[in-house]
């Protein structure tokens, strides 16, 4: 059983950074979607930053391009959320999940909920304005 461990929200005001963090503790891979999720209250859990171990390719929710950055540690088993240029609307408990996945060089990241298998605890990011 995967089991991940998430660290590194809190509270900031806007424009200010913070760094996720997500470590795998069971299970290394070469082949999966590793990434972030976030859930603002009553809204639906979106994907924010994914990225596929296989290539290292990325995908980037609109509306978090150019102001966060998702990065890997292999050799820690472990990937990061880099957010900078917080903003109010950022604020939301983030997830991070991955799932097994086999991409060609044709395919596309998948982002959706639906797509993964296992997720983190969540960890809160509250944005101030």
């Amino acid at each position: 059983q995967v089991k991940l461990v998430e660290s590194g929200g809190g509270s900031v005001q806007a424009g200010g950074s913070l760094r996720l963090s997500c470590v795998d503790r069971k299970y290394t891979y070469d082949y999966n979607c590793v990434g972030w999720f976030r859930q603002a209250p009553g809204k639906e859990r979106e994907g924010v930053a994914i990225l596929y171990t296989g290539a290292a390719s990325t995908y980037y929710a609109d509306s978090v391009k150019g102001r966060f950055t998702i990065s890997r540690d292999r050799a820690k088993n472990a990937w990061y959320l880099q957010m900078n240029s917080l903003r109010p609307e950022d604020t939301a408990m983030y997830y991070c999940a991955t799932s097994p996945c086999f991409l060609s060089e044709h395919d596309s990241i998948p982002y959706a909920e639906s797509e993964y298998n296992s997720w983190g605890q969540g960890t809160q990011v509250t944005v101030s304005s």
